[in-house]
């Protein structure tokens, strides 16, 4: 079985001067509502995916922390990547919803990660664990991004 599509591009880019930037910048055009808080992609393979968002002006709210609407746009390209890099070839998959808490201040860059089992990718609702990080550590943002997984249509 050959990798998907999203892991190969992620893998031959990263041997490039700025392979990161470069596949980050091009994959968040492909929805781009994702260019806006200008992920970087720190690690994909399946069941993890990790995207930095830096504390800019442009995703900050009136108290100067990251808006968690920004956090929430991180949280979700993060498990939409996670999804593509570990689904298998005969399913497809589309959110349901999203279900999150907001324990701390984003005050300082974060990290956003997704994290499944690849294993539980079969048919049905499947949860997918996300969670935002400060600088150091501390849980901004956490919950969870359900998923319907079914068969693709035989063609």
């Amino acid at each position: 079985m050959s990798k998907p599509y999203i892991l190969r591009s992620y893998e031959k880019t990263l041997k490039l001067p700025f392979g990161r930037q470069i596949f980050s910048a091009y994959a968040a055009r492909k929805a781009p509502y994702f260019s806006t808080i200008k992920p970087l992609v720190k690690t994909l393979k399946p069941g993890h995916c990790e995207i930095f968002l830096k504390k800019r002006r442009t995703v900050q709210n009136h108290i100067g922390t990251v808006h968690v609407i920004a956090v929430a746009n991180g949280l979700e390209m993060a498990m939409g990547f996670l999804a593509e890099a570990t689904i298998p070839q005969h399913l497809r998959w589309i959110p349901k919803g999203m279900e999150l808490r907001y324990p701390a201040k984003a005050d300082t860059d974060l990290i956003c990660e997704a994290v499944s089992d690849p294993a539980d990718w079969l048919p049905g609702d499947l949860p997918v664990k996300v969670v935002a990080r400060r600088s150091d550590g501390t849980a901004v943002v956490e919950g969870v991004i359900n998923l319907w997984i079914s068969e693709k249509p035989k063609r």
